[in-house]
């Protein structure tokens, strides 16, 4: 099924079930799990999302970069759902903070942490600071830094 052709049958992002989660059954998902959140198996989430303010950054420029009316009131409504539902943290001090630990592991690695990765990075440095689990459908992109946040794995 082409992306223009998807439908949302997602009426909440807010999850609630029971789960054995260690950390409380709260974790910060990315970006890419929202943009791909009706192919995300629910199991897989956790029981309340939190997102990044920098992931409603980006989804706030998402409606602009098409030129499909039909793709653009679908990436309008994915915003305003995830604005509405979700807890957004804001990317503050203690998250810049945590970007240092987050650069410098990716940059062990010999990996850039600069330039297109650097948004993915303040994301994960968000979940370091808030102590959270960071739930992605991109692992490969975090390499390195799973001594410091606990990366899970959504792709299907």
């Amino acid at each position: 099924m082409r992306s223009s052709e998807r439908t949302s049958t997602v009426t909440s992002i807010k999850i609630l079930r029971p789960v054995a989660d260690p950390l409380g059954g709260r974790g910060l998902v990315d970006t890419s799990v929202v943009i791909g959140i009706d192919e995300v198996d629910a199991a897989r989430l956790p029981a309340e999302i939190s997102i990044s303010t920098l992931t409603l950054a980006e989804l706030s420029s998402g409606p602009h970069a098409v030129s499909d009316e039909l793709e653009r009131a679908r990436r309008q409504d994915r915003l305003q759902r995830f604005e509405a539902d979700a807890d957004a943290l804001p990317f503050e001090s203690r998250c810049a903070r945590a970007y240092g630990q987050i650069y410098a592991a990716v940059a062990a690695t010999g990996r850039k942490a600069r330039g297109a990765r650097a948004v993915d990075l303040m994301i994960a440095a968000t979940a370091l600071a808030y102590e959270l689990p960071l739930y992605t459908c991109n692992a490969k992109d975090l390499r390195g830094l799973e001594g410091l946040v606990e990366i899970v794995d959504v792709s299907a």
